[in-house]
């Protein structure tokens, strides 16, 4: 069974650049379910209890980055079971909170929404990796409607007290300004494969998983390189597992790399 994280390079944590500190971080807290691990008053890292997955980093003075330009488009946090995602959706809802949007990708169940600063959220489950429907050219992924009646009977079973210890960051979407050089440096720079097509987007994958990292024009296209005073994203940690393959052999632990519009990937050793 493939997984997110047992393959050569999976997602480490995802560093925010953020206006105000408190509000974000509680709502990561109190609707995503991330649990505080350390603050110095200037950052705040939630995770999974155990693991560090989030990094939010105060600059009062960046300008709010609009949708149109690269960066961000989601961080998405993986669940370990549907009835895990079942007894989110309960919690949400007891929050009143609106969703952005829900689908079921043929390989996972999704759901969508932001934070108060407008960086983009997905919070899924996998379905087993036996069931991902692999074709010619790579895995099917499409957005069909999502079966919330199922999800939140599973749910039932699930007491809501934020992510549980195995949840993690499963993959990150980005927004860029073109789809060619996009592919150039994921492919050749970090040595990731592709595995998926779709209008306007690629997937990327090690190890046979779904998707890692993603890229997509739907908002971005034409997008130049990004300012280092926006807020939104700042870092996305790839981890180099055991067998990690794909980054250049003498990239060292902490090895940086810039795609060509300003994203940061920091590759550690998991």
């Amino acid at each position: 069974m493939v997984t997110a994280s047992g393959t050569p390079l999976s997602i480490g944590r995802v560093s925010l650049r953020v206006n105000d500190l408190a509000s974000v971080a509680d709502f990561y807290q109190r609707v995503v379910g991330l649990h505080r691990h350390d603050a110095d008053g200037e950052q705040i890292t939630l995770g999974n209890g155990h693991k560090p997955l989030l990094t939010l980093i105060r600059d009062a003075s960046a300008r709010r980055a609009s949708p149109r330009e690269a960066g961000l488009f989601h961080t998405a946090f993986l669940l370990p079971t549907r009835a895990d995602l079942g007894g989110w959706l309960r919690h949400v809802a007891d929050l009143g909170l609106r969703l952005d949007g829900a689908a079921d990708h043929l390989v996972s169940e999704a759901v969508y929404l932001h934070d108060p600063e407008g960086n983009g959220i997905e919070v899924y489950r996998d379905r087993p990796s036996e069931q991902w429907p692999w074709q010619a050219g790579g895995v099917a992924m499409r957005n069909e409607p999502l079966d919330f009646d199922g999800i939140l009977v599973e749910g039932e079973t699930s007491v809501w007290a934020g992510v549980p210890s195995d949840a993690l960051v499963g993959h990150v979407h980005l927004k860029v300004g073109a789809l060619e050089p996009a592919e150039r440096f994921y492919r050749e720079t970090l040595g990731l494969d592709v595995t998926c097509r779709f209008p306007g987007a690629v997937f990327y994958s090690s190890g046979g998983y779904h998707h890692h990292l993603a890229t997509n024009i739907w908002n971005s296209r034409g997008a130049g390189v990004r300012s280092d005073h926006l807020t939104g994203l700042a870092e996305v940690e790839i981890l180099r597992n055991a067998q990690g393959q794909g980054v250049p052999s003498s990239a060292g632990d902490g090895a940086q790399f810039t795609d060509p519009w300003g994203t940061v990937l920091s590759v550690r050793n998991a």
